[in-house]
């Protein structure tokens, strides 16, 4: 792996992510995906099938560059409804342990006021591949 993980013990222990992360090698950065097809359209209007959906095409861009989910360092999500997204919490939590495992980077959330498409999540990432 080319990742490694930091969470100091006299900060809050964190739940779904990582305090720091740092890598080796190159860097990849992978362009907000969204819950597009191969044609750009969207697959749902569904927050899970979105997220999956994203994130699924992180994973892809890290695996066409000869890198795995355990590479990635950095996850920003975006999402038009925070309180949604915490709803469902449990829901994404399957749909992202389905593409990341229990690798947890560093993650950044964010509530936006709208997203390209319609798209009510958006998923971009940093790698670390070696």
């Amino acid at each position: 792996m080319s990742v490694t993980l930091f969470n100091p013990s006299d900060l809050a222990r964190p739940v779904g992510y990582s305090h720091g992360a740092s890598g080796s090698g190159k860097i990849l950065f992978i362009a907000g995906q969204t819950g597009t097809d191969k044609e750009g359209r969207l697959l749902s209007d569904d927050l899970v099938a979105q997220f999956d959906q994203a994130l699924g095409s992180v994973v892809r861009v890290v695996e066409e560059a000869g890198g795995r989910p355990e590479d990635i360092a950095k996850i920003n999500l975006l999402v038009v409804d925070k309180d949604e997204y915490r709803q469902r919490g449990k829901e994404i939590g399957a749909a992202y342990r389905r593409h990341m495992g229990r690798h947890f980077p560093a993650m950044t959330l964010a509530e936006v006021k709208g997203l390209w498409d319609e798209a009510k999540v958006e998923i971009e990432a940093i790698a670390t591949l070696l």
